[in-house]
C-alpha cells in the first residue's frame, strides 16, 4: 500500500441540486465554460492534477500545499468577478477545503484522513470561501500573501482529534473602518472582515473601477534578464496576451480576440513602444502560462493580460498590466458597461498603458491615439469570425481588417 504527502483540495457548488432544478442545460453549460476557461487552466498553473469529478465536486491533489491554497483563492477570487453582475439566481458559487496530510495511493484515486479532512472543511466554508487546515497553515503562513483568519479548533466527524480552521483569502488594504462579518454556518468567526473600497471614475457613461494591485495571489515568479531569448530594447517592451473569454458563450471568443487585436494594431504604431507582434501571443491562447515565462520567451520586460465576460450588450473587461522583472503590477483597470463603448474603452487602456509606461509620443502619434474607431460592432464581429480560421500569414495586414471594418460601416 502506497502512502505520500499531499495537498489535498475539496471543493463543491453551492446549490447545485437547485441550479439544476431551474434549468439543467444553462447550468451544465455554464458549469462547462467557468471550468474550461477558469478552473482548469488555474488548476494547471498551479501544477494540480484533478483526482475525480464527483458531479458538483472535485478532488484535487497537489504536490505543493502553497499551490494548492494559492489556487483555492485564486479560483475563489475569479470567480466573485464573474459572479458580480449576475443576478444570485444564477451564480455559480464554490466551498473549497484545502488540507495537508497523509493520503493512501489506490492507481489514480487518493483517499484516507488526509483526504477526509479536505472534504470535511468543504462542507464548513461559506459559499465563496476557502478553509483550510492548521497544517496546510502552517507550511503556507509566511508564503503567500494572504489575510489567514484563525476561527478556532473544530471536531470533524470520523475524525479523532480536533483540527485548527483558517480562513483564507486575499489580504485586504486599508480601509476606512470595518464590517461585522456575517460567517456564521457551523463555526463562530472571529474577528470583523475588513471592508474594502474602490474608487470609482464615471467619465461619459463610461465606468472606470482604478484596481490597486492587492497581493491578492501567490507570490509571482520574477522573469530574469539571463534567461531572456532576446536582450531588452532600449526601449519599453511589451506583450500583449489574448484576452480571455469569461462568458457563458463560447462563441464570444471572436469579439475577445478582436479586443486583444486592437489594442496590439494601437500599441504597435507607438515608435517610442516595443510592441510583439500578435502572431507570437496568440500561441499562448488558452494555455495557462506564467508570465515570466512569457516574458523570457518573447523577451520583454511588460506583459498585459486580461478577460472580457460579455451577456447580450453588456460587458465586462478586466486588464492588468505587469512588469515581469519584479512581478509588480504597473497598471490596471475594469470596464463595467455597454458594449457601444467597448471602442472608446480599448482608447483609455492606450493611454493608460502609454503614460504607466511612461512613453515619448510624438504630435502623429498623439492623434493617431485619439483618433475614432469604428463603431459598428457587429461588423467587427463578423470580421473576427471569418477571421479565426485562417492561417498567420493570411490574417496579417492589419490595412485589410480596418478598411473591413470601415466599409461595413458605410454600408
Amino acid at each position: 500500500m502506497e502512502r505520500r504527502l499531499a495537498a489535498i483540495l475539496a471543493a463543491d457548488i453551492v446549490g447545485y441540486s437547485r441550479l439544476m432544478e431551474a434549468d439543467e442545460a444553462d447550468t451544465l453549460a455554464r458549469l462547462k465554460s467557468t471550468r474550461e476557461n477558469l478552473i482548469d487552466p488555474k488548476i494547471a498553473a498551479h501544477k494540480g492534477r484533478i483526482v475525480k469529478l464527483m458531479g458538483d465536486g472535485a478532488l484535487i491533489e497537489f504536490s505543493s500545499v502553497v499551490d494548492a491554497v494559492g489556487c483555492a483563492v485564486e479560483i475563489q477570487r475569479t470567480m466573485a468577478e464573474c459572479n458580480a453582475e449576475l443576478p444570485k439566481e444564477k451564480q455559480l458559487e464554490f466551498r473549497i477545503g484545502v488540507n495537508l496530510g497523509d493520503v493512501i495511493v489506490e492507481g489514480q484515486d487518493i483517499y484516507g484522513d488526509g483526504v477526509n479532512v479536505a472534504a470535511r472543511l468543504e462542507g464548513l466554508a461559506e459559499p465563496g470561501g476557502v478553509l483550510i487546515s492548521g497544517t496546510a497553515f502552517d507550511q503556507v503562513e509566511r508564503k503567500l500573501d494572504f489575510e489567514f483568519e484563525f476561527l478556532g479548533e473544530q471536531k470533524l466527524k470520523n475524525i479523532e482529534k480536533p483540527i485548527r480552521l483558517y480562513r483564507a483569502g486575499p489580504r485586504a488594504r486599508a480601509a476606512s473602518g470595518t464590517v461585522p462579518a456575517k460567517r456564521k454556518r457551523y463555526i463562530e468567526w472571529r474577528r470583523p472582515a475588513v471592508a474594502a473600497t474602490a474608487l470609482i471614475l464615471i467619465a461619459g457613461g463610461v465606468a472606470l473601477w482604478k484596481v490597486v494591485g492587492d497581493g491578492s495571489g501567490p507570490p509571482v515568479e520574477v522573469a530574469s534578464r539571463e534567461r531572456m531569448a532576446l536582450p531588452l530594447p532600449d526601449k519599453p517592451s511589451i506583450a500583449v496576451l489574448p484576452f480571455t473569454n469569461i462568458s457563458s458563450d463560447a462563441g464570444q471568443e471572436h469579439f475577445a480576440d478582436g479586443m486583444t487585436d486592437d489594442l496590439i494594431t494601437d500599441l504597435s504604431k507607438l515608435s517610442g513602444l516595443f510592441v510583439i507582434a500578435r502572431n507570437s501571443t496568440f500561441v499562448y491562447r488558452g494555455k495557462p502560462v506564467k508570465i515570466s515565462q512569457v516574458a523570457e520567451e518573447l523577451g520583454v520586460r511588460y506583459v498585459l493580460e486580461g478577460s472580457v465576460r460579455r451577456a447580450g450588450e453588456q460587458v465586462r473587461v478586466n486588464a492588468q498590466l505587469i512588469d515581469a522583472l519584479t512581478g509588480g503590477h504597473v497598471w490596471a483597470d475594469r470596464f463595467d458597461g455597454n458594449v457601444a463603448d467597448i471602442f472608446a474603452v480599448q482608447d483609455i487602456f492606450v493611454a493608460k498603458i502609454v503614460e504607466a509606461l511612461k512613453v515619448n509620443l510624438t504630435t502623429t502619434e498623439k492623434t493617431e491615439i485619439a483618433r475614432a474607431k469604428p463603431d459598428n460592432i457587429a461588423a467587427k464581429e463578423a470580421f473576427e469570425e471569418w477571421l479565426e480560421p485562417l492561417s498567420p500569414l493570411q490574417r496579417k495586414g492589419h490595412s485589410c481588417r480596418h478598411h473591413f471594418l470601415e466599409k461595413s460601416n458605410r454600408t
